[in-house]
């Protein structure tokens, strides 16, 4: 597993991260704490070196924090572990709201730290940009727990254009996190010029289209309650047959070449540029395996044109539900 320099200011990763959220929401019932563990301790087996969690993922109790520092607490100097902060909870969990207020980011960082177990967050990410909180403030905040030691670099996820830069001329903005991948394109016009003429690295979440590119997908409605592909408009009807098209295309171009789907869409990705590092998040060690094995393929010019051709312009439907989660502006 090579490494990847995200950003101007210090910060490397291993070209392929792992995403922990599925391990306790988002898709169906949480897995089970012991092999949440041993997945990301088999991640670092095979040379994974970033990760990624969040307070939204416990629910704001510090559920999947918990789980990640128990698991690289062995290796804890040879990783990057990257957190996020944003939303308020009440009593039960349930996100109540957005919360990027200077004093709530101090408390949220504290917390994290110790549910991570350890003395400093190596990515302190703003989950979502909060309307109600200049971004100035937020980022004379992170740069505040980064001068007193507890933070290493300062990340935003799903800010817009105008966002990155006004953070960034207060604290410097080593990262981005936004969806993107074969099914998910918008960040290609205006966001990764401004990433690239500002120095910031980029960080590909749903790199595999939220389990599409894995060929093993349904329709919305086959899925359990509480599952995010229940709602998501490009899991339901019209969207989902074309979608299931595209998917198949791309799985025989796949076959030709004696590689899997989701290795073909994380190669994809990874030949956008060597400032990009996704985090294809799983359960599975085997899909764990599979992912990684994406490090190793080189797509020719040939295939590049192949899969812009199949998916040009992206996915069929809306990346999230009409009133979900806001994302960039």
């Amino acid at each position: 597993m090579q490494q990847r320099a995200l950003g101007q200011h210090g910060l490397e990763v291993s070209e392929l991260g792992l995403g922990t959220m599925g391990m306790t929401m988002a898709y169906g019932p949480g897995g089970d704490r012991d092999d949440s563990v041993a997945v990301i301790r088999r991640a670092h087996e095979l040379g994974v070196t970033f990760f990624d969690t969040a307070e939204l993922y416990g629910m704001g109790k510090g559920l999947n924090e918990q789980i990640v520092g128990e698991a690289v607490a062995p290796f804890r100097d040879e990783v990057v572990i990257a957190t996020k902060f944003g939303f308020s909870f009440d009593a039960d969990g349930n996100r109540t709201g957005m919360d990027s207020r200077p004093e709530h980011i101090r408390e949220v960082a504290e917390r994290s730290l110790k549910w991570l177990g350890t003395d400093v967050i190596d990515v302190l990410y703003q989950h979502r940009v909060d309307p109600d909180v200049p971004i100035e403030d937020v980022a004379g905040a992170v740069r505040a727990l980064i001068d007193e030691g507890k933070v290493r670099y300062f990340g935003l996820s799903e800010a817009g254009p105008q966002i990155i830069r006004r953070a960034h001329a207060v604290q410097a903005v080593s990262v981005l996190q936004t969806e993107y991948s074969v099914f998910e394109r918008q960040v290609e016009a205006e966001i990764l010029p401004v990433l690239r003429e500002l120095g910031i690295g980029f960080v590909p979440y749903s790199p595999l289209g939220r389990g599409f590119l894995t060929g093993d997908v349904k329709p919305a409605e086959e899925y359990d309650e509480g599952d995010f592909r229940r709602t998501n408009p490009r899991f339901q009807g019209e969207n989902y047959r074309r979608n299931k098209e595209a998917i198949d295309r791309l799985s025989e171009l796949a076959e030709s070449k004696g590689i899997t789907t989701p290795q073909l869409a994380l190669a994809w990705l990874l030949a956008q540029g060597d400032d990009i590092a996704p985090i294809p998040g799983t359960r599975s060690p085997k899909r764990l395996e599979e992912n990684v094995g994406a490090a190793e393929v080189e797509l020719t010019a040939d295939d590049l044109d192949r899969i812009q051709q199949i998916v040009p312009e992206g996915a069929a439907g809306a990346r999230y539900a009409e009133g979900a989660v806001p994302v960039w502006e």
